[in-house]
């Protein structure tokens, strides 16, 4: 039974954690959703800003600490290790969904892609962005990645194996192709708002310098094969 109701939290995690991915292409793109970077009443700035940098914030330091593997270690003395993966994605998915209801908006255009070729420029790269990030966790292993393995590797009492390491596809261009995607995606909009702006160097900035804790636990775990890898890939600008 307990094995059962570990398997049901990783797939509800899961489920939960693909409704708040998809919200997100629509927030951000200010596309179909009901609330979006920039729809709702824009207030004082200062205050709104204020606003804005906690809940940019709180995501930010959960998911610093919650990678961190002395923080697993000391986790799963309290948790199964099976659903640790997939704790880590509903925690962080219920804080995304907080930051999409909490967001205050300031719709104020920054600046604007006047020319409809120009635009669609920008909604293609919006899109190819998205994209990326989808196929990049599938090129290493998705269901690994958002939990669900551990949880049916643990229901069919197998013993849990960490992936190889591997360097497929994109993997091949930059070290992190799922960052270089979120980046692409979050500057890439024919109109942009001082509160888009704001969220898209917030999570740059922070994409930038979490890179450089996760490039740390890489090396301690893979050891040489990561090394020789940072020689010969650059970690997201393709060059």
């Amino acid at each position: 039974m307990g094995r059962m109701l570990a398997f049901l939290y990783g797939v509800v995690s899961y489920v939960i954690f693909l409704v708040v991915f998809l919200y997100a292409i629509g927030f951000v793109g200010n596309l179909v959703v009901p609330k979006s970077i920039d729809t709702g009443v824009e207030g004082a700035f200062l205050p709104s800003l204020l606003i804005n940098s906690l809940l940019l914030g709180a995501f930010a330091i959960q998911h610093t600490i919650m990678a961190r593997p002395g923080f697993k270690r000391w986790w799963t003395q309290i948790i199964p290790g099976a659903i640790e993966r997939s704790t880590f994605v509903l925690v962080a998915s219920l804080l995304l969904a907080l930051l999409y209801w909490k967001w205050q908006p300031l719709p104020r255009v920054v600046w604007a892609v006047e020319s409809t070729a120009g635009a669609n420029v920008m909604w293609g790269l919006f899109g190819l962005g998205w994209l990326m990030v989808l196929l990049s966790t599938f090129m290493i292993n998705h269901f690994d990645l958002f939990g669900l393995r551990q949880v049916y590797l643990n229901l069919r009492q197998a013993n849990y194996t960490h992936l190889p390491f591997t360097t497929l596809w994109l993997y091949k261009l930059v070290r992190h192709p799922i960052m270089l995607g979120f980046v692409i995606a979050f500057w890439a909009t024919p109109v942009m708002s001082v509160g888009h702006l704001i969220f898209a160097i917030a999570t740059t900035g922070y994409i930038l310098i979490g890179l450089q804790f996760e490039e740390k636990d890489l090396v301690t775990y893979h050891g040489a094969d990561y090394i020789a890898y940072k020689k010969r890939v650059p970690m997201i600008v393709p060059m």
